[in-house]
């Protein structure tokens, strides 16, 4: 008989954690008496990171006393305590391997059923002093699993736990875990556990992107765990490219054509990705490695880069002052995840300065493509002098049946026309907004400088446009992801104070930095790139989550431990990873 032995709450409190400060609830101590279970929550309860844990999926975490015992033995540990592994329940009996997802359970006045195993984190690592802990949990079949509340009510220790209810399709928390963690994903059982009408939301889209991607086959990774950021996978390398044209679009925008020294077929791209450059600017020094969105029609004949050239830009200033047709320049495959989605929605193609380029690319498409779609072209500049591709824009548009731009001058020049060069003076905003009439099912990709993109995030939020549904480029990074450290503060990338003149050089393809690998600095690239304020994703920092799965853009590593499922071939998973040799990341 499954008896219920202790209640465990506890609130979020902020530790410190590798001179960082995290908040968690990972820390929970057994409840004297009942406790009221509400439909999110118990009383007295709550999670630091309401993303990952808490909500009405995930509102009681339940662990069972046996599991207690095997870790007991595996850990040489006899210092547990109820609350250990920060579950709410601590349970006898309900074994992973025989509890099935959409059993329901009646304990004390309370209801219960199963919805999905416990996804593990780092702070799980923390409670227990065990960095390991996440992938420890994970590939033992022991994770655990979590209630939703279907009755609410008054639960305590000594209650009885009932069987009231089970699904139709059987299947354990032990079988779902490894059927999305661990390798062999065999699509009859991923199509078994969509049938199980109580499996939480987030582990249904996990088996929908795994089944959708067929990942059966070796090296295509893991699509129910690898970020957007990750999609997309090309295998690492660079090819020669020869410069067939160089053309001025602006006063501080040149594009480079680039086409196979020998006619080649070039891997065509998806519309609004980029390609990596390495350059050489000086003649024994290290190379540069610099991330530049392909601009024109889509082709296997040709690629088009379109670059700012900064006064203080070494690549850019290279590119302008020292590269010729006829030059032999090398890049790597296109890459990125930020492209044009199929569909019928309407499309808004959002953009200041030198972030026009992805998106005149996705541009290119829908006119080739002769699209039926709204499409709509917003773009700020300075003046006529600063707007980079205007007579393309305008060209393109003219092939959409539903097509309409509008371009902000911040500061128009005496010579430019309002109503020929530009619609409006100053700045994109809710008001210029609500004036075009964004419509607020569609699809908008969004590039540009940091405090652009942030403007309009926020004026695309108040306009109630859906946060899935916008894209965004950002040129220096990806966006970062550290669950519970609070007050990340966002630093420039750069290289560490101590950099060493020896081991493996890594670069940073988006953030523009190379640093020296120290392998007794560093146990993995990801603590190299957090040194080095690198924008990172990540969660379990121990090969389980896929979060920070990364693009390989060229070199090889080692992992140490090892993943418990590889990432697609031409990814990485930077948090397990060191690096062989020198190599290229598309960070």
């Amino acid at each position: 008989m499954a008896r219920l032995l202790s209640v465990n709450v506890g609130l979020p409190r902020d530790i410190e954690w590798k001179g960082r400060i995290v908040h968690t609830g990972i820390w929970k101590t057994p409840v004297r008496g009942g406790c009221r279970v509400g439909r999110l929550n118990l009383d007295g309860d709550g999670q630091g990171d309401l993303g990952g844990h808490g909500g009405e999926q995930r509102a009681a975490f339940v662990y069972q006393i046996e599991s207690y015992r095997y870790w007991q033995e595996r850990l040489k540990r006899t210092d547990f305590v109820h609350g250990q592994f920060g579950e709410n329940f601590t349970v006898e009996g309900l074994p992973d391997d025989i509890v099935c997802i959409g059993d329901r359970y009646q304990i004390g006045g309370a209801v219960f059923e199963v919805t999905q195993p416990r996804v593990t984190c780092y702070r799980v690592g923390i409670r227990m002093n065990e960095p390991r802990m996440p992938a420890l949990l994970t590939s033992s079949a022991r994770p655990g699993f979590y209630f939703r509340v279907l009755q609410e009510g008054d639960v305590g220790a000594g209650d009885e736990i009932v069987k009231v209810g089970e699904a139709n399709e059987r299947m354990t928390v032990a079988e779902i875990n490894a059927l999305l963690y661990l390798p062999n994903h065999a699509c009859d059982q991923m199509e078994r556990a969509l049938r199980i009408e109580s499996l939480s939301p987030g582990w249904r889209a996990s088996f929908e992107a795994l089944l959708q991607s067929r990942t059966t086959a070796a090296g295509s990774g893991n699509a129910g765990l690898a970020p957007a950021a990750a999609a997309h996978p090309v295998s690492p390398g660079f090819r020669p490219l020869t410069v067939m044209a160089i053309d001025q679009e602006s006063v501080d925008v040149i594009s480079l054509s680039m086409r196979d020294p020998g006619g080649q077929p070039l891997q065509q791209a998806l519309p609004g990705q980029y390609v990596v450059l390495r350059l050489r600017p000086t003649g024994g020094g290290p190379p540069l490695f610099r991330s530049y969105s392909l601009s024109g029609p889509l082709s296997t004949e040709r690629y088009r880069i379109s670059v700012k050239i900064d006064p203080n830009g070494v690549a850019g200033t290279y590119l302008r002052e020292q590269v010729r047709m006829g030059d032999v320049l090398d890049a790597s495959s296109p890459r990125g995840s930020f492209i044009l989605q199929s569909g019928e929605r309407p499309v808004v193609l959002l953009s200041a300065g030198i972030g026009a380029t992805p998106v005149l690319a996705m541009l290119y498409a829908l006119a080739a493509a002769r699209s039926t779609r709204q499409v709509l072209w917003l773009h700020t500049a300075r003046d006529r002098q600063h707007h980079p591709f205007a007579a393309e824009v305008r060209r393109l548009m003219s092939a959409l049946t539903h097509g309409r731009s509008y371009i902000c001058y911040s500061r128009p020049g005496s010579r430019d026309k309002m109503g020929e060069d530009f619609n409006a003076t100053g700045h994109l905003t809710r008001s210029v907004f609500d004036e075009v009439g964004i419509p607020r099912e569609a699809d908008v990709y969004l590039c540009g400088p940091a405090r652009f993109m942030a403007d309009m995030r926020k004026a695309l939020a108040a306009l109630d446009v859906a946060p899935e549904r916008i894209h965004v480029e950002i040129f220096n990074g990806s966006e970062p992801m550290t669950p519970g450290i609070v007050d990340a503060a966002m630093r420039a990338p750069h290289v560490p104070k101590v950099d060493a003149n020896t081991g493996p050089l890594v670069s940073f393809a988006r953030s523009g930095i190379a640093v020296h690998w120290k392998a007794s600095a560093y146990q993995s690239i990801l603590e190299l790139a957090e040194a080095c304020d690198v924008p990172v994703r990540w969660s379990c920092r121990t090969g389980v989550c896929h979060n920070c799965e990364s693009g390989l853009v060229s070199g090889a590593v080692a992992y140490e431990p090892q993943p418990l499922d590889k990432p697609a071939d031409g990814n990485l998973l930077i948090c397990c990873s060191q690096p062989i040799r020198d190599i290229v990341l598309d960070l």
